[in-house]
């Protein structure tokens, strides 16, 4: 929430202004949510250009979109990926395969029996799906859906949602199953999808809040709003 409780509303207008953008937006370090009624896929693809990272609200009965520039993020360069001696045994046994895109509309039914409440319903679920077959003109923005698959069962185990931009990418939300026998497939999920990014020659992964304790565990490092940017603003071009 913006430390002084105020969330400003924003238009794709204001997200096309660099002067709105550079020297209120950036630099507003009292403020990090905003929020919109615009679910087209032009505003929001700009809104992630800029570092933005979009969940919703619901507010009188009313869906928003809630973009947020965060005041910190956590961040893995894959040269730190740490992989425990757990992970490393499920890799080792190779019965799980990775998968892109290919059970999206599962991925989304499943973060909704995981996650309670869950922010990606609606329009912004009905958004994920147009974003899928979408090109921008000037921006090379692409969703992705990151599936661990069971080979023998053919069963999904975990999975997330997020997005490629120019030589990074952000996670979005995600689920694993709770069941026992696939206890840490959550982070196996995490591990192979570190690996297929650095294999994919992406610069960096952007894993959004650094407030949860398994992306320090990955190898991930916190970047304040203005260093952030700066390695954002350069990956997002290559």
């Amino acid at each position: 929430m913006s430390q002084d409780n105020t969330i400003y509303y924003l238009t794709l207008d204001d997200i096309n202004d660099d002067n709105i953008i550079k020297n209120h937006i950036y630099t507003d370090l009292n403020s990090n949510y905003y929020f919109s009624d615009d679910f087209s896929e032009e505003f929001y693809i700009k809104l992630a250009s800029l570092g933005f990272i979009s969940t919703t609200t619901i507010y009188q009965d009313y869906l928003y979109l809630l973009p947020e520039l965060q005041y910190e993020y956590a961040v893995l360069y894959f040269n730190d990926l740490h992989i425990s001696k757990k992970v490393q045994k499920l890799i080792n046994q190779n019965n799980y395969k990775l998968t892109i895109n290919k059970h999206i509309d599962e991925v989304l039914e499943k973060l909704d029996e995981y996650h309670e409440p869950n922010w990606l319903i609606d329009e912004y679920q009905l958004l994920i799906k147009k974003l899928l077959n979408y090109k921008h003109p000037s921006i090379d923005f692409a969703i992705k859906s990151i599936e661990l698959i069971d080979k023998n069962t053919n069963e999904l185990i975990a999975a997330e949602i997020g997005y490629k931009i120019g030589s990074t990418y952000t996670s979005l939300t995600g689920f694993s199953s709770k069941e026992k026998k696939y206890r840490n497939c959550g982070k196996l999920q995490l591990v192979l999808l570190a690996k297929y990014l650095e294999d994919n020659n992406y610069t960096f992964w952007n894993l959004g809040h650094p407030y949860m304790q398994y992306k320090f565990d990955l190898g991930a490092k916190e970047y304040k709003r203005e260093d952030f940017l700066k390695i954002w603003e350069e990956s997002i071009k290559k």
